[in-house]
């Protein structure tokens, strides 16, 4: 495996899913193959599962982890090419990259969408150039449009929990005082279009995901319809993906707690588990009663996070031989 983005890089799923189950159940069995072999992992974001998991998992592997912290630990990076660099950015990403590569064997990056251009952020400019200039593996640990990572823990976790063959998975949007990305839920939505589910996205008008990564899901404009007898409900928020209005790109068009997560919601599914990538917004995304109750996944969902980037990591290794 060369480079880790989206759930066609992870191959055939029931064979990642059983390497998952081999990864969870023996931590420390590849230990051998990461030992003298360094992963930098590059964060131009905030972190806190993704940074801990990632780490964690390449010390189970043998590896040495060096954690960048863009804009705090190093030069301001431009990232834009044919700029005239008279700002704060003291080196572009195309010096920098290439350095950083001599320096390890593989690569994490974590670069968010800056949801002002979208052509700018659905073109990966960041993470592209990484795979161009390193030379080295590349795993996105979240980028401007795709959460690979977070989507492969998900399923994980389904096939963790899941009592029936084919469970119904629900994404649901839901409030947030903030524009965000739709990163997690695009490789959501790819990787369980990809996988065996029953699978559903609901949301407001306006905030349809971009069909590369939506595919063929079925979209329910009603909520409470789209949630009847679900067996997992997945919720999250994003902003406008701007498909229909590129104009909208990174909007909030709409703040209506009427689809936060409550007991109401979840009385009308079928006992359903509920989730988040974390972190989250209590009371505007879920209400505590939801996410504190025994049907809340989000923690052995979180620590999921170390297998799926142990499973990525050990393939890139051995890939390396």
């Amino acid at each position: 495996m060369k480079s880790f983005f989206n759930v066609q890089d992870i191959g055939d799923l029931d064979k990642a899913l059983a390497e998952a189950r081999e990864v969870k159940a023996n931590p420390f069995a590849w230990k051998h193959l990461g030992e003298n072999k360094t992963i930098i992992l590059v964060f131009f974001n905030s972190s806190l599962r993704t940074r801990l998991s990632s780490q964690k998992a390449a010390l189970n592997l043998g590896l040495d982890p060096i954690v960048l912290n863009v804009n705090g630990d190093s030069w301001k990076l431009e990232t834009r090419m044919g700029v005239v660099m008279d700002s704060d950015k003291s080196e572009h990403l195309r010096e920098a990259i290439p350095v950083i590569g001599s320096y390890c064997d593989l690569i994490g990056v974590r670069s968010f969408a800056g949801l002002t251009d979208r052509e700018y952020d659905y073109a990966e400019t960041v993470l592209k150039q990484f795979v161009e200039y390193s030379g080295k593996p590349v795993i996105s640990l979240e980028s401007a449009t795709v959460h690979p990572c977070q989507a492969f823990a998900d399923l994980i976790t389904i096939d963790q929990y899941k009592t029936v063959k084919r469970p119904k998975v629900v994404l649901t949007w839901a409030p947030h005082p903030k524009a965000l990305p739709q990163a997690v839920p695009n490789s959501f939505a790819q990787w369980m279009n990809a996988a065996d589910v029953d699978f559903v996205i609901t949301h407001p008008h306006g905030y349809e995901l971009d069909p590369a990564f939506a595919g063929d899901a079925k979209v329910e404009y009603d909520q409470m319809k789209a949630l009847e007898g679900a067996d997992f409900v997945y919720a999250k928020n994003w902003s406008c993906p701007g498909v229909t209005d590129p104009s909208k790109y990174g909007q909030i068009l709409s703040q209506d707690m009427g689809w936060t997560i409550d007991e109401a919601h979840m009385a009308v599914t079928n006992n359903a588990y509920f989730m988040h990538c974390l972190p989250v917004r209590r009371n505007m995304i879920v209400s505590d009663g939801v996410i504190d109750s025994e049907r809340s996944i989000v923690i052995p969902e979180a620590a999921n996070r170390v297998v799926s980037a142990q499973v990525v990591m050990k393939r890139m290794l051995e890939s390396l031989k």
